[in-house]
């Protein structure tokens, strides 16, 4: 590394970043939830405490990083303060590898949402489009995916609703095990437009599809986002099968309606119904969340239902196939020529773009 920053000016920086991302306060909660931990009765429920044990393990990671950043500058410092020059190289090597550390790891700085270091819940809905739409829909499926696996995320299908001849219409999976992974996807929500020769008409045609990507920051404690249980509508009925011996004969699938904003959030995958609605409420949660910071309210009763169609005018990126290849974001403007490598989850051109315009909005 030729451009190494003076220690002073990169131990500042340092500083800086901790103050930003509050590390003090993180330190208070860790002690909290590691005190929480060793109750014994912490494990009695499970599910809070796998909760509280991940959160306290990202946690520990990022404070322990940031905290011995700090140390690792300050000990350059003091070497160079001594002025042994057989010291030199020892200290440029240990100077390059606290800035390297740090120019990796500000890309943190970039994500001070409420929600930006949660998981996620991803939905993706085919729109216009018929049959190519259902196909599209499954492509991009396949594209996050790819992504979440070259991240070292865990993939978790919560719900998939099958197309009429290919594809999907519907679908919705879990992303987690990563940090920031809701602050760094945020930008992917939207409506994405395909455009293609047709492998569903006879004619192969050009076709232009849509579809529909949420992407919602996953709520899995109540208390994060508090809902009236006054206003909601809970159903169950049976759920649907292929036949066969793996038909569910009770009526275990769960459909919850959000009264004031018309939001239905239908699951069928547990054989419980007490599994399906606890999935069923988390995903409501999270849907109620990302609206809170679409339309900028405090109050849950102030929301009202999303809009947006995955139609013409909508799309947040174009993917053209034919007649040459070109992804390009109408947004921060960012495109590649090279549209085989996004459909295989090569995103981060997008990503990086988006946080970007973010940081100079």
């Amino acid at each position: 590394m030729n451009d190494v920053r003076p220690i002073d000016e990169l131990l500042h920086d340092i500083r800086l970043a901790i103050e930003q991302l509050d590390i003090s306060a993180q330190e208070k909660e860790l002690e909290s939830l590691t005190a929480d931990m060793q109750a014994p009765d912490f494990w009695n429920d499970q599910a809070n405490a796998q909760n509280v044990s991940k959160k306290a393990a990202k946690l520990e990671k990022r404070v322990t990083f940031w905290r011995a950043l700090e140390h690792d500058a300050k000990d350059v410092k003091e070497l160079a303060e001594l002025d042994d020059t057989s010291l030199d190289g020892d200290i440029h090597t240990q100077h390059v590898g606290v800035q390297q550390r740090y120019e990796k790891a500000r890309r943190e700085l970039q994500f001070s949402g409420p929600y930006d270091d949660n998981d996620v819940v991803l939905s993706i809905f085919a729109g216009a489009g018929g049959t190519d739409a259902q196909d599209w829909a499954e492509m991009l499926l396949r594209m996050y995916t790819r992504w979440s696996e070259q991240e070292d995320l865990k993939v978790e299908i919560i719900d998939s609703s099958a197309g009429d001849e290919a594809g999907i219409k519907s679908a919705t999976i879990a992303l987690s095990g990563g940090s920031f992974v809701y602050g760094r996807l945020k930008g992917e929500n939207g409506v994405h437009r395909l455009v293609r020769l047709s492998p569903f008409n006879a004619d192969n045609l050009r076709q232009t599809s849509f579809a529909r990507v949420e992407i919602m920051p996953k709520i899995d404690s109540p208390n994060e986002v508090e809902i009236d249980e006054s206003e909601l509508k809970i159903d169950v009925y049976r759920s649907g099968g292929k036949g066969g011996q793996s038909v569910n004969t009770t009526d275990s699938a769960v459909r919850i309606t959000h009264l004031p904003t018309g939001i239905v959030v239908a699951i069928q995958n547990e054989r419980s119904q007490l599994q399906n609605k606890e999935t069923a409420m988390t995903i409501l949660r999270s849907r109620l969340a990302q609206l809170q910071l679409e339309q900028h309210k405090d109050k849950i009763s102030e929301l009202k239902g999303p809009n947006e169609q995955a139609a013409w005018g909508n799309q947040i990126r174009n993917y053209v196939l034919h007649p040459y290849t070109m992804v390009k974001d109408t947004r921060t403007k960012a495109e590649t020529t090279d549209a085989a490598a996004v459909l295989d989850g090569d995103i981060s051109v997008f990503i990086d773009a988006f946080l970007e315009s973010q940081l100079t909005a």
